[in-house]
């Protein structure tokens, strides 16, 4: 990977071609297409949004212990679906966070010598995975405890998953470099431990003590990861501001 704030031939911007830019300027009149109605377009969206169609939808218990843990939950005034769909969100951003973490474990022992790769410790990035994956399976484990079906996709893991899918896409582009990977990371590292920190405090408003604890737990790593994180991108950034 080269050095991304290298100056070299970029095409990307019309002051490059000022010859060819008025070329293409001139064909606008040959080739007449609008103009579009954003009215119009704002209308198709808006027909759309007012379907009121939700994505998915949180599973009724699987077993007969959560039957009665939602019951349970009911008689007290907590709706336990909104646990049940936090859990399945944080179930597979967990498990998107492994990939994530493989994907840049990867890239690092391919690439050892673009700037940025003496600055990221791979012992590190391998213990953030080890507890990515863990809080996968300490999930899981709550959810089987109070009778949900951790195999299905809640609308939030579902909403989780698509929000995601660009930050998988810079860690496994081949061409972006360590900053970019951190910078995409640490975006998701972010909205990891606000979610955690959520998770944390529904729990205990639910009764939950116990399982808030070990949350708590996971919060404290994580919050750890976001800031190894920052400080790795930190020092790659004032490095290049300062190579000659």
């Amino acid at each position: 990977m080269e050095n991304t704030e290298t100056r070299a031939l970029n095409h990307t911007g019309i002051n490059m071609s000022p010859t060819l830019t008025k070329e293409m300027l001139s064909g606008n009149a040959l080739f007449k297409v609008g103009p579009v109605s954003s009215e119009e377009m704002a209308a198709i969206r808006t027909s759309y949004i007012t379907l009121k169609t939700s994505v998915g939808s949180v599973p009724i218990p699987g077993t007969f212990r959560g039957f009665l843990q939602t019951g349970k939950d009911k008689l007290t005034g907590h709706n336990p679906e909104v646990l049940i769909n936090k859990l399945g969100q944080r179930l597979a951003f967990e498990r998107t966070g492994v990939r994530l973490y493989d994907a840049l474990i990867m890239k690092c022992e391919a690439d050892q010598t673009s700037p940025g790769a003496d600055v990221i410790s791979l012992d590190v990035l391998k213990q953030f995975r080890k507890e990515e994956a863990e809080h996968f399976e300490l999930v899981k484990e709550v959810m089987d405890s109070i009778g949900a079906d951790p195999t299905a996709q809640t609308p939030d893991a579902d909403a989780s998953a698509m929000a995601a899918l660009g930050v998988i896409k810079v860690l496994t582009e081949p061409r972006t470099s360590f900053p970019q990977c951190l910078n995409a990371i640490l975006a998701a590292e972010l909205t990891d431990h606000a979610a955690w920190e959520l998770l944390v405090e529904l729990a205990h408003g639910m009764g939950q003590t116990k399982t808030a604890q070990r949350f708590q737990e996971a919060l404290g790593q994580e919050s750890k990861h976001v800031e190894q994180i920052k400080s790795w991108l930190r020092e790659m950034t004032l490095q290049q501001a300062t190579a000659i």
